[in-house]
């Protein structure tokens, strides 16, 4: 894994600047980060035959660029195994999953009116939840829609904390909603009680970005649930998304000759 060289100041704007430097021309922006750039060896100054300065991304700078691709894929790789992983256990629970979702969340505000007298207004906001399912049933009010977003660096957890108005996207459209944490990521008290908490135990001889992939889910704190009825605008999005497929191998062992049928109850 390569740092960023040693330099006062160097992290993720100067990261940015450099992939900019990468896939552009190399026309210098003579600020700050290019004069810190420069400073730690991670671009180079040229010039053309006409004498216009351009710059160039150096073989140390490269370097740092494969590193932080090579480190993100992993970061993606793990957070999808474990999203799947989510999707599955619900729909072992009975429940239908769908994962990549773009859901309008009607959110409730308050603006003042002549007087000072106070109005409803909605606000619409857009919730991405890593999961979203709901019961496999006929009856809407027994549907219990639920959000389950997933963790798998306290980066990105603790980046997610500060933006409030996500949570509140996703209880926009949930009856209630969880956080699946990667085991050592977090704590429950670190999170709010409106969500419930749920922790991704490592399983053994399966790798994941390196490390152990995704066994049990272990309930560390439950989900507080209200009453919950699904927006229109969220019926809509189910009915033009594709729910995840069922893998029901499980199911099919039983159809085998391996022993008995089992015994109908």
């Amino acid at each position: 894994m390569i740092a960023l060289p040693d330099a006062p100041g160097l992290g993720a704007a100067h990261r940015r600047r450099l992939r900019a430097l990468w896939r552009s021309a190399g026309w210098p922006s003579h600020d700050m980060l290019e004069l810190e750039l420069l400073a730690a060896g991670l671009v180079e100054r040229r010039e053309d035959a006409q004498g216009r300065e351009t710059l160039r991304v150096t073989d140390t700078g490269v370097t740092l660029l494969a590193d932080a691709l090579q480190r993100n894929r992993a970061r993606r790789d793990a957070h999808e195994a474990l999203v799947a992983r989510v999707a599955s256990e619900m729909q072992r629970a009975g429940r239908i999953a769908w994962r990549g979702l773009a859901l309008r969340a009607p959110l409730a505000d308050v603006v003042a009116g002549p007087g000072g007298a106070t109005a409803p207004k909605t606000r619409w906001a857009v919730a991405m939840p890593d999961v979203f399912s709901v019961r496999n049933t006929t009856a809407e009010a027994l549907l219990w829609p639920v959000v389950h977003e997933v963790k798998v660096t306290r980066a990105d957890l603790l980046g997610d904390l500060k933006r409030p108005a996500k949570g509140e996207a996703y209880r926009a459209v949930a009856s209630e909603c969880w956080y699946v944490l990667r085991a050592g990521i977090g704590e429950p008290e670190e999170i709010p009680e409106i969500y419930g908490v749920m922790c991704a135990h490592p399983a053994a001889g399966e790798l994941v970005d390196g490390q152990p992939g995704f066994g049990a889910l272990e309930v560390l704190r439950p989900a507080p649930r209200r009453p919950f009825s699904l927006p229109f605008s969220v019926w809509m999005a189910l009915a033009k998304a594709t729910p995840e497929p069922f893998d029901d191998t499980d199911a099919q062992a039983l159809l085998g000759d391996d022993g008995p049928a089992p015994a109908l109850e």
